[in-house]
């Protein structure tokens, strides 16, 4: 993806992240701060990919993914994270509300929703505790394609180094647009 389509990604994303009509304060933080992670990891992988090819970008987004969360959680006081129903990475398997809500994206996107509009928030009760949970849906990019695509159109060394990395991945088959997992942010309500 060139720099420009990061960029317009960019200030999509920041359009987005406005309030929207009737939304609680939190849920327009929570939208933006859950906004503020991709466009970070699409820039280093483009760097990545046009460094060492694709396979190389596999290790960086390991290592880069779960740094940027837990920078997003730090700076903005809420727990992040991305989960997939398709997860790759072993600590990506959503929980119970994540799960319905990201079986609800894929219901809405097959109905026509755009699958980059979607999100979920609700007040939650974990262990007789209200908790803000918020979510938001992650499209598949044709930069994404190039490690999550078909299986069988993915480059060799990408398959060797997803085996290697990834014995158990089951975040490959994906299309242009479909929704390959979400971020997700929670934190303790007041």
């Amino acid at each position: 993806m060139p720099r420009t389509m990061v960029a317009c990604c960019a200030l999509l994303g920041a359009a987005l992240a406005q309030a929207q009509p009737g939304d609680a304060p939190w849920v327009a933080q929570a939208r933006q701060v859950s906004m503020s992670v991709p466009p970070k990891l699409v820039s280093v992988l483009q760097e990545e990919i046009a460094r060492s090819g694709p396979e190389g970008a596999i290790l960086v987004c390991r290592e880069r993914a779960p740094e940027m969360a837990r920078a997003a959680s730090q700076e903005s006081g809420w727990s992040v994270r991305r989960v997939s129903l398709r997860n790759r990475n072993p600590k990506a398997v959503p929980d119970a509300w994540e799960r319905a809500m990201l079986e609800d994206f894929d219901r809405r996107a097959a109905a026509g929703e755009a699958p980059a509009r979607l999100e979920a928030f609700a007040v939650v009760d974990v262990d007789g505790k209200p908790v803000q949970r918020y979510l938001r849906a992650l499209p598949t990019l044709q930069l994404c394609t190039q490690c999550h695509g078909p299986a069988d159109g993915l480059s060799p060394a990408v398959s060797a180094q997803l085996k290697a990395l990834y014995p158990d991945d089951r975040a490959t088959g994906y299309a242009v647009g479909q929704i390959r997992g979400a971020m997700t942010l929670s934190r303790p309500a007041p």
